[in-house]
């Protein structure tokens, strides 16, 4: 298996300081189902992007409904990642994609429409923001 379809544990956002600095200073996007919050910042460190994903349990009771979803929301991610990696070079962006819908996804290939989708904005946030 190549190095650039992998979504090990470095590139998991899993840090609770982390995830509180996304969710108070980051910045989102909807793309529904998909509600998407991006952080770019300075740090220096090896892995330039982190990225998490959740669903709501207020919505789905079942946790094999949940990890059903979210298996599908880092398979997309994982197959799509290439673009961003290519593009974000001189900042870290940390990122959480929250599934919204109160339905379950028909299947994989909507999600991974919906994340091209999430790959090509955040793609265009950080040129816009390394524009500015």
């Amino acid at each position: 298996m190549t190095e650039q379809f992998t979504y090990n544990k470095s590139q998991k956002l899993k840090s609770r300081k982390e995830l509180d600095i996304l969710f108070k200073n980051g910045k989102s996007f909807l793309i529904f189902p998909l509600k998407v919050f991006y952080l770019f910042s300075d740090a220096d460190i090896d892995e330039k992007i982190h990225c998490g994903v959740g669903v709501s349990k207020k919505h789905y009771a079942k946790a094999v409904d949940r990890n059903r979803i979210k298996r599908l929301l880092r398979e997309g991610f994982r197959l799509n990642k290439i673009s961003l990696q290519e593009t974000i070079q001189q900042k870290q962006l940390s990122f959480f994609i929250l599934y919204i819908d109160k339905t379950m996804p028909v299947g994989y290939v909507a999600i991974e429409d919906k994340m091209k989708q999430v790959i090509i904005k955040l793609n265009k946030r950080y040129t816009d923001e390394m524009a500015t």
